[in-house]
């Protein structure tokens, strides 16, 4: 089927897509994609990464729009060689990890590097994402597939990429009234190890298809709870401090919403995210009460907003971290999916642009394994007959 959009005064038709639930068949569609529905909104998943590659909701004109990057055929995942991190999930350890090296019970790991070369480092300085050939590089199984959610696994053998024992792994995606949740779980089954996931999706509520810029950087965002942020050297690895974002600064979307745009007009944005980086790509702090319930409406901990489309996500979630990235590597090379940008004589390119997304990823503190000043080693490491670990995530969708 096929749905009928507006851009100006010109109808137009987005390839392939629609809100409406086809009967569901139990099998991918013709791309290799895995489609679930919801009231109100569609999305598709294929297993490199277990990534989500479409999300498909209604602006505030009732258009519909594809809010995520991604790529039109899950075979592509395979062979794109500037492979972004495009929707998948981050693991066995996301984010970064300084010197590709930690400690567990006194004993000493060197895990592989994957990031920040060096003549006398050839494959990097630290290790991010879970090394090389982390799980957002490899295929998940499909253990369960609904109209409304699916359910991938991965078993993570020991030793891979230098990671102590072997990691079995569900990742559940499901879709409700306007909902996308997602419910991550992994298991220790022979060793002591660190576990630390995300959803490293690639947002645009435009659907880069607003017709007066193809950046993000006029989304509006707020973190009520995060007065507070992890302190990076250059090369954006944690350093142990623990900073305060001053009301009114750059680092500050907590006093109120902000347009992301606006934080590149202060100072202090300028090396924000790395040497000779412009930008944001922060781990910012979720302080909430310790006796709040994650799904409650006063535990908000992002709000993602577009006034052009209307399009508002409100992130909820048990994680107590947020990291931020405004795409300030995206380079131009990287193509739209047919679903997505403007059709009729568009007025920009069809890649996306330096600054073009914004990526939201809920998790804990970053490199926590190497700060056991802060406490967090029962969140980050786990062991055989232990507790699993459990990231849970909703984002809610409205027009505002």
């Amino acid at each position: 089927m096929r749905s009928h959009l507006l851009l100006g005064a010109t109808a137009l038709l987005l390839p392939s897509v629609t809100l409406a639930a086809e009967a569901f068949t139990g099998s991918p569609d013709p791309d290799g994609k895995y489609w679930i529905h919801g009231e109100g909104i569609a999305a598709a998943f294929v297993p490199y990464g277990a990534s989500i590659s479409n999300l498909i909701i209604n602006d505030q004109y009732g258009i519909e729009r594809d809010i995520v990057t991604g790529f039109d055929n899950a075979s592509y995942y395979h062979i794109d060689k500037q492979h972004p991190h495009f929707g998948g999930v981050p693991g066995r350890y996301a984010n970064r990890i300084k010197n590709s090296t930690f400690k567990i019970d006194g004993e000493s790991y060197h895990i592989i590097p994957n990031e920040n070369p060096t003549e006398s480092h050839p494959q990097g300085l630290n290790t991010l994402h879970g090394g090389p050939d982390g799980w957002d590089w490899r295929d998940f199984n499909v253990t369960a597939y609904t109209a409304n959610s699916i359910t991938f696994s991965i078993v993570d053998p020991d030793g891979k990429e230098g990671f102590p024992g072997e990691v079995v792994s569900y990742i559940t995606y499901s879709l409700g009234n306007l909902t996308w949740d997602a419910t991550m779980i992994a298991i220790a089954t022979t060793k002591k190890t660190p576990i630390m996931l995300s959803s490293h999706t690639y947002w645009n509520l435009d659907g880069f298809a607003n017709n007066q810029t193809n950046l993000a950087l006029d989304h509006e965002l707020w973190m009520p709870y995060s007065g507070q942020r992890v302190a990076v050297d250059n090369i954006l690895i944690p350093t142990g401090e623990i900073l305060s974002n001053p009301e009114g600064s750059v680092n500050d979307f907590w006093s109120k919403p902000k347009r992301i745009g606006d934080g590149f007009k202060q100072e202090g944005i300028e090396g924000n995210c790395g040497f000779n980086c412009t930008g944001y790509d922060n781990c910012w702090l979720v302080n909430r009460p310790q006796a709040h319930n994650w799904r409650s409406p006063d535990s908000l901990v992002a709000r993602l907003h577009s006034p052009w489309s209307g399009i508002q996500l409100d992130i909820f979630s048990n994680q107590e971290a947020f990291q931020m990235y405004s795409c300030n590597f995206q380079d131009g090379t990287m193509a739209l999916k047919s679903t997505q940008g403007l059709f009729d004589e568009p007025k920009f390119p069809r890649t996306i642009p330096k600054y073009g997304c914004v990526v939201l990823e809920v998790q804990d503190y970053i490199d926590g394994i190497n700060h056991p000043e802060w406490g967090r080693q029962s969140k980050q490491i786990f062991e055989p007959a232990g507790d699993p670990y459990v990231l849970q995530v909703r984002h809610k969708f409205s027009i505002a």
